[in-house]
Parts: C-alpha cells; structure tokens; sequence
C-alpha cells in the first residue's frame, strides 16, 4: 500500500532541503508518511510556483498534506483550489502582504493549521491570525520571528500533533 505523501514547499529565500524542512520530513518519516520538497529555486513569482506545484501533485494518486513555510504557505494554500488534499500545515505564511493583498489564497483543505511567530518582521503575525480567522484554521502563535529557527523544537511538536490527526496511508 501506497504511503501518503507529505510535500514540502520552501519560502523565497529558502530552498528545499532547508533545516525545517529536513527537521520535518524526519518527523513524517517516522510517522510513516512518504516526503518530497519541490525545488523553487530561481522562481520569484508565486504563481509560477503554484502552477509547479500544481503540476506536480497532478501525477501523485491520493491525497497529499502541503506543508509551507512564508511564499511556500501563500503556494500551498493556493494550490487546493486545484488539488484535493488531506490537510495544510504552514508555517509564517506570506498572506496580505502589501501589493499582493487580493492574490491571499482561499483554500480548500478539510484541516489547516498555521505556525506563526509573535516578533515575525517579515509577514505580521496579525496576518495569519486574519487568515486563520477567515478560515477556521487552527493558530498556534509561538515566540520567534519569521524564520522561528529558536523554536524549531515547537513547530516539530505542532506538527506532529497535526499528522497524527491524519492517516499515513
């Protein structure tokens, strides 16, 4: 039997075997959950990445979890308006940000959660508490800033809560 796939999508200035994506793909792992990490590298503009990831969810069988971090979350989201998923985790999600308000995805997810950090000076935390509010997200607002390095050991923890709520298979 086919494992569930659990796909990561990195931020801007991130790539795909980042320290939280790496730290994360363990922790699935070892739920029993298959991982890949798309490769946005050299691909500023998000629409262009949600079309990647479209794309690439488009061979898979079975319903993925997307995971994303900053730009990764605005592409992840973005995509279950054309991807059935199983569930959407993101971390400090590019939403409303100043020139790209009405491109803040609507997703289509039958469970989100969002990771924020408090001190994040990249994207408010007022942001995803927006966002999360508009579509019944779980919100987990934590100490840290954008890239929640320090806190690393807590987003695991989060996450992990959040696969065992879904089946690996």
């Amino acid at each position: 039997m086919e494992r569930r796939l659990v796909c990561f999508s990195h931020g801007k200035e991130s790539g795909p075997q980042g320290t939280k994506i790496c730290a994360m793909a363990e922790v699935a792992e070892r739920m029993g959950f298959a991982t890949d990490s798309i490769d946005y590298r050299g691909m500023s503009d998000p629409s262009e990445r949600v079309q990647r990831l479209i794309g690439y969810c488009d061979g898979l069988t079975g319903q993925p979890v997307l995971v994303g971090s900053s730009m990764g979350g605005h592409v992840a989201a973005a995509a279950t308006t054309r991807v059935s998923v199983a569930g959407l985790f993101l971390i400090a999600p590019a939403f409303y940000m100043p020139g790209y308000e009405a491109l803040t995805p609507h997703p289509d997810s039958p469970r989100i959660a969002v990771v924020h950090g408090w001190d994040d000076e990249v994207v408010p935390a007022e942001n995803s508490i927006r966002w999360a509010r508009e579509h019944g997200a779980d919100l987990h607002l934590i100490p840290g800033d954008h890239r929640l390095g320090n806190e690393l050991d807590v987003v695991l923890r989060l996450f992990a809560d959040f696969l065992s709520g879904l089946r690996p298979t």
